[in-house]
C-alpha cells in the first residue's frame, strides 16, 4: 500500500448491487461456474454478505470465493459461510508483525492469522494463503510460510512479484519460481509435483506427510496465457481480459444506457475475439500504465473455453474477479473466444496534472531515468534559417539498380547529432475544453501523448524499415495548448552521439504523439486535422545543421 493511501473511485461510479448481479447472470447464463470476489478488500463493502447470498441462488454457479487481506474475516466468515461462501483466498506476505505493519501500512497481522484458523475452524480446506516473494523483503520467510502446511489444511500460494503502478517493481526484486523451487528443495528435497487442474494458474506441489500443499503462481518467468480463463470485472464495471492489459470497455456505462443482454455479450465477445496470445512479457509489461494491484475486484473464471486472463480493477473495496466457464460461451462469444488472436499496441497511462490554469503544459525528459513532469510555461525560441541544403546527386536509400537498401554508415564519424520536429493537431472547441480540463474519459491525452512520443522515438528503426538504430540519449517531448486556435501544439527533441541523425526519431516522435492526441480524443470529435508536421532543426553530420523558420 503506497503510503498516501489510494484515492477511491467515486460512489456513481461503482456498479450497484443490483448491476453486480446483473453481470453475474449474464455470465452465469453463458457457462461461467466460478465467481471470485476481490478487490481492494471487498469485506468493508458492507453488502458483501447480500451479494454472495444472491450469488449462490444462481443456478449453474459451482463455486464462490473470496481474495481479502484478512483483517475482518473472522467476524464475517460465519456469515459467508451460511450465504454461501465457498472458497478462500487470503493475502498474507510476511510472517513477521512489524514487517507486515510496514507492507500494508497497518496494524492486524494477528487479526488475519485470526481470520486464516477461523477459516480453517470452519471447515475451508484447502484454506490459500497468497504470499508475493520479493527480493530483500520476505524471501527469506519461505521455509517459514512452507511449514505452516505440515499441520495445517493451507494452500500457500507463492506469486511472482508483477508490474503494477505504484509497486515500484524492479527485476531486481524477482524472485522466479525456479530459484523458490531449488531453495525449498534444499529443505525439503522430497518435494513433489501434483497433477496441474486444466485451465489452472498454480504450479503445486506437496510434502509428503505434510497436510497442506504449495503452489507457485508464475506469471512473470513462465506465463500461463494459453490456458488461462479468467476474466475480471472492476468496481467500476470495466471488463479486463488480460491482468496485464490497460485497455478496458465499459460494461456499466452500456448497463445504464439500456443494452440488451444480445448487446452485452456481443460487446463481452469482441473484448474476448481481442485478447493476445500471451503478455508483452516482465520487461514491457513493467513499462506500461496498469491500475494498481490495490485497485482489483471482480474475477470471472470460465472452464472449457479458451483464454481470458486476470485483470486489474478499480480504485474501490469490491471487484468481481473471475468466471470459471462451465460448458462454453454462446455460438457468438465462442466463435470470437476460439478464433484468431488480434494483436494490439498498448501504450496507455494515465497521469493527473492539474488543470487550473488556462493553458496546460506537459514536457517530458527521457536521459537515464525518464520521469513525466508538468511546466507551467515553456519558453521556444523562434527558429532561423541557416541557409540551403547542399545538394545531392544520388538518392541516399537507393542501390545502384535501383533497388531500396539501407545506407552503409559504418565509416562515418560518431558526431553529436541533435533534431527538433514539431506537430499540431486542431482539436475544435468541445475537445480542446475537454483535454485543457483533463475530463476525457480516456484519460490525459498531453500525458498519453507525450509518453506515445518517447515510446515512438525509441522505436524509430522498427517503424521506419530503412532506419538505423539509434541509441538514443536524451529524448524531450512538449505540449503546449493553444486557446486561440482550439490546438495542441507538439514540439519533439532527440539527441544522440553516432555515425547518423536522428531527424526520423524527432518527426516520428512528434506524429506518433500527434496520432495519440486524435485517437484520445476521436470519441469527442471527427473534425480533428493533424497537420504541420515538420522538422525544425538538425544539427551534426557532414550535410551541415539546419534551422527552419
Amino acid at each position: 500500500m503506497p503510503e498516501e493511501g489510494v484515492p477511491l473511485t467515486p460512489k456513481a461510479d461503482l456498479l450497484t448491487t443490483e448491476e453486480i448481479l446483473t453481470l453475474a447472470r449474464l455470465f452465469v447464463k453463458e457457462g461461467v461456474d466460478k465467481i471470485r470476489l476481490t478487490g481492494g478488500e471487498p469485506l468493508i463493502r458492507p453488502d458483501v454478505v447480500d451479494i454472495v447470498a444472491q450469488l449462490h441462488q444462481l443456478e449453474g454457479l459451482r463455486t464462490i470465493g473470496i481474495t481479502t487481506n484478512g483483517i475482518n474475516l473472522a467476524r464475517l466468515l460465519p456469515q459467508l459461510q451460511k450465504a454461501g461462501l465457498s472458497a478462500i483466498n487470503i493475502s498474507l506476505d510476511t510472517l513477521v508483525p512489524a514487517k507486515f505493519e510496514f507492507i500494508v501500512r497497518r496494524k492486524g497481522f494477528h487479526k488475519v492469522m485470526e481470520g486464516i484458523y477461523k477459516a480453517i475452524e470452519l471447515g475451508y480446506s484447502p484454506v490459500k494463503v497468497n504470499c508475493v516473494v520479493m527480493r530483500g523483503l520476505n524471501e527469506d520467510e519461505l521455509l517459514d510460510f512452507v511449514a505452516l502446511t505440515e499441520g495445517l489444511p493451507l494452500d500457500v500460494r507463492f506469486i511472482e512479484y508483477m508490474p503494477f503502478d505504484g509497486n515500484r517493481w524492479n527485476f531486481k526484486k524477482l524472485v522466479s519460481y525456479k530459484e523458490m523451487l531449488d531453495t525449498l528443495r534444499q529443505r525439503w528435497p522430497e518435494l513433489e509435483k501434483l497433477p496441474e487442474e486444466e485451465s489452472s494458474t498454480a504450479k503445486t506441489f506437496k510434502i509428503p506427510g505434510f497436510r497442506g500443499q504449495l503452489s507457485f503462481i508464475t506469471s512473470m518467468s513462465e506465463h500461463f496465457c494459453g490456458t488461462c480463463n479468467r476474466l475480471r470485472i472492476t468496481a467500476d464495471g470495466n471488463l479486463k481480459v488480460c491482468l496485464f492489459g490497460n485497455s478496458e470497455v465499459s460494461l456499466r456505462d452500456h448497463l445504464r444506457a439500456g443494452a440488451s443482454e444480445e448487446e452485452l455479450l456481443r460487446i463481452v465477445g469482441a473484448a474476448v475475439g481481442r485478447k493476445k496470445r500471451q503478455h508483452a512479457g516482465m520487461f514491457s509489461i513493467a513499462q506500461m500504465k496498469n491500475r494498481p494491484m490495490i485497485l482489483i475486484e471482480l474475477l470471472l473464471m470460465l472452464q472449457d473455453s479458451p483464454p481470458a486472463i486476470p485483470s486489474i480493477s478499480s480504485q474501490d473495496p469490491f471487484q468481481i474477479q473471475g468466471i470459471r466457464h462451465r460448458v462454453s460461451f454462446s455460438n457468438q462469444m465462442g466463435t470470437l473466444w476460439k478464433g484468431g488472436w488480434l494483436l494490439r499496441t498498448p501504450v496507455l497511462a494515465q497521469w493527473r496534472l492539474g488543470s487550473g490554469c488556462p493553458q496546460r503544459h506537459c514536457s517530458s525528459h527521457l536521459d537515464s531515468n525518464a520521469n513525466p513532469k508538468c511546466l507551467s510555461s515553456v519558453s521556444q525560441a523562434p527558429a532561423t534559417p541557416s541557409g540551403p541544403l547542399p545538394p545531392s546527386d544520388q538518392l541516399t536509400h537507393v542501390d545502384t539498380e535501383g533497388r531500396a537498401a539501407m545506407v552503409d554508415v559504418g565509416r562515418k564519424p560518431d558526431t553529436e547529432r541533435v533534431a527538433v520536429a514539431s506537430a499540431v493537431v486542431l482539436l475544435g472547441p468541445v475537445a480542446f475544453r475537454l483535454v485543457r480540463e483533463n475530463q476525457l474519459k480516456k484519460g490525459d491525452a498531453l500525458v498519453v501523448a507525450q509518453l506515445a512520443g518517447v515510446q515512438a522515438a525509441k522505436l524509430t528503426s522498427q517503424l521506419i524499415p530503412l532506419c538505423h538504430h539509434v541509441a538514443l540519449s536524451h529524448v524531450h517531448v512538449r505540449l503546449e495548448l493553444d486557446s486561440t486556435h482550439h490546438a495542441v501544439g507538439i514540439q519533439a527533441s532527440c539527441r544522440a552521439r553516432g555515425p547518423t541523425g536522428v531527424e526520423m526519431e524527432a518527426l516520428t516522435a512528434a506524429a506518433v504523439a500527434a496520432l495519440t492526441v486524435y485517437d484520445m480524443c476521436k470519441g469527442v470529435s471527427r473534425d480533428i486535422v493533424l497537420g504541420e508536421i515538420k522538422l525544425l532543426s538538425k544539427t551534426g553530420g557532414q550535410r551541415g545543421d539546419f534551422q527552419r523558420t
